[in-house]
């Protein structure tokens, strides 16, 4: 599908977009082989850094994330998947989204209220 994956070691950037109110979720990374199961299954699925393997976002958690659309950038190093949310939550630390800190002069201040309880969905992880 023509993205180039060589220019950035074998990985792009994936900015995941809520569908309908164009909130950022999340940002993940993803391989040709993670690319192709997104396309293939309709949900997304990443690279993971940390463990050197495929997840699909829900595997733990049942918060998938349905693929609506994608999109790239101009140098096709970088893809926006818009999705639709299955789940109160996107972040594994209890959040709708990943970003829910703003800067407050020099400080990182949480700026919304956790969505759903992570010890309950991934087990006290």
């Amino acid at each position: 599908m023509d993205l180039d994956f060589a220019k950035t070691g074998g990985l792009i950037p994936a900015i995941i977009q809520d569908f309908e109110s164009g909130r950022v979720l999340m940002v993940g990374f993803m391989n040709e082989e993670s690319f192709a199961k997104t396309v293939e299954t309709g949900c997304a699925v990443f690279y993971s850094r940390s463990r050197n393997k495929l997840w699909m976002k829900g595997e733990s958690s049942g918060h998938t994330l349905v693929v609506k659309s994608i999109q790239t950038d101009c140098d096709k190093d970088c893809v926006l998947l818009q999705v639709e949310a299955k789940g109160p939550g996107v972040c594994h630390v209890g959040y709708e989204s990943c970003f829910f800190r703003t800067l407050d002069g020099a400080e990182w201040k949480v700026t919304e209220a956790q969505t759903y309880d992570p010890n309950q969905v991934y087990g006290g992880k």
